[in-house]
């Protein structure tokens, strides 16, 4: 299951994201370090189901009509203050946890209603593309310190006549998840002293920043789109490659809505619909939301883990099935499982994601879509509903 954490200054609206993405029972409060232990629980990105090619809905539990929900991780950690790379605050509990992390959402205060430290300021008042290039520094300063720690280690390898930086640093950096490639192109993209014990600070600290964006890449959410003053999410839009606007207050009043029968809403909607009785305070309540959804294309919860996962990991939704007439398991399932993978995954790819049992026995595979046999090479493609024959099956 890839991982998302959830980044971020305190009081920045993290467990309100955290608990609107999951339905989790966490604290939430107008104070800073409301997370002390991190959160994890299971949310989801959206797809379109393959369903919607067939006569009738798939009926999975994660499937609403055709819009498929695919599990992932989320993580919600304590806040980040300045130094936490130092240990100052809750810091280095809060960077550990990230070691595991596939990507990040860098959660901001686009109201700029927080400070520094994440106490609560008149809105307006704080910049949050501070908060942006904040996050990003503490991360890449956390890296580099762990290089520095063990660079010793580093320097007394390079005496050895069959050193390679590439293979020791893979093995410096596989605890933050960098792979051969990761490293590979990075020190293709650096400029460093072939001996290692003439490295100095700025070295180690390029090499960590270009690695933990290679390992670690980020998406900013602008929470509190609602309140910001006008012109917040453009300047964020600009200081940041990925931004989401979003209010993660009106996603999490949605889905209790939805729960209690008052709306019709699936997360990742661009509106919704009010099916039951509402006070005029409740109705008031639900019309500034979606004010904030028209203006931004919906409450951005959803599309926030979309677009780290869709678009900046670049991963593909595909469905293994054992009938590849009727799309089905073993036990008449319509589309039972969905399964992230890298652009590019192939059939085997598939089946060793499955089990790895079904990757070591994997005979070939069938497009279930036309019916036929595929190459072993075949790149998927998005909503791939793919038979994978194997001898373990």
């Amino acid at each position: 299951m890839l991982s998302i954490a959830l980044a971020g200054k305190p009081n920045a609206g993290k467990s309100t994201f955290y608990k609107a993405a999951t339905m989790a029972d966490v604290d939430v409060g107008n104070y800073p370090f409301t997370t002390i232990d991190a959160n994890r629980g299971v949310s989801h990105v959206r797809t379109d189901c393959p369903c919607l090619d067939l006569e009738e809905r798939c009926g999975d539990d994660n499937c609403r009509d055709g819009k498929r929900y695919v599990p992932v991780e989320l993580i919600d950690v304590a806040g980040l203050v300045p130094g936490a790379h130092e240990g100052r605050g809750l810091g280095n509990q809060f960077l550990d946890e990230l070691t595991n992390a596939d990507v990040i959402l860098n959660v901001v205060d686009a109201s700029g209603g927080t400070d520094a430290e994440g106490e609560p300021v008149e809105v307006g008042t704080h910049d949050p593309v501070e908060d942006v290039h904040f996050v990003e520094e503490e991360m890449d300063l956390w890296l580099a310190s762990i290089v520095d720690r063990n660079w010793e280690s580093i320097e007394r390898q390079s005496r050895s006549p069959d050193f390679d930086i590439d293979e020791a640093l893979v093995n410096l950096l596989a605890g933050v998840g960098a792979t051969e490639l990761d490293v590979a192109r990075t020190l293709r993209d650096l400029d460093y002293p072939e001996d290692p014990i003439a490295w100095e600070d700025e070295h180690r600290e390029a090499l960590a920043s270009e690695i933990r964006r290679r390992t670690k890449p980020l998406v900013v959410v602008a929470n509190k789109v609602d309140i910001a003053p006008e012109g917040n999410v453009e300047r964020l839009r600009e200081a940041a490659d990925h931004v989401v606007p979003a209010t993660a207050d009106g996603e999490l009043a949605l889905r209790n809505a939805a729960k209690a029968g008052v709306v019709d809403y699936d997360p990742g909607d661009p509106d919704f619909e009010v099916v039951g009785d509402v006070s005029d305070q409740q109705r008031e309540g639900l019309d500034r939301i979606r004010e904030a959804m028209t203006e931004w294309g919906g409450t951005g919860v959803q599309g926030a883990m979309d677009t780290a996962v869709y678009d900046l990991l670049d991963r593909i939704t595909a469905y293994p099935v054992q009938n590849e007439s009727k799309w089905t398991d073993g036990q008449e399932n319509v589309l039972p499982d969905a399964v992230l993978l890298r652009r590019g995954a192939t059939p085997t790819d598939l089946a060793y994601a499955v089990h790895s049992d079904i990757g070591d026995g994997y005979i070939h595979a069938v497009d279930a879509r036309k019916g036929m046999r595929i190459s072993d090479e075949t790149e998927l493609a998005e909503g791939a509903v793919v038979k994978i024959v194997s001898d373990a099956n």
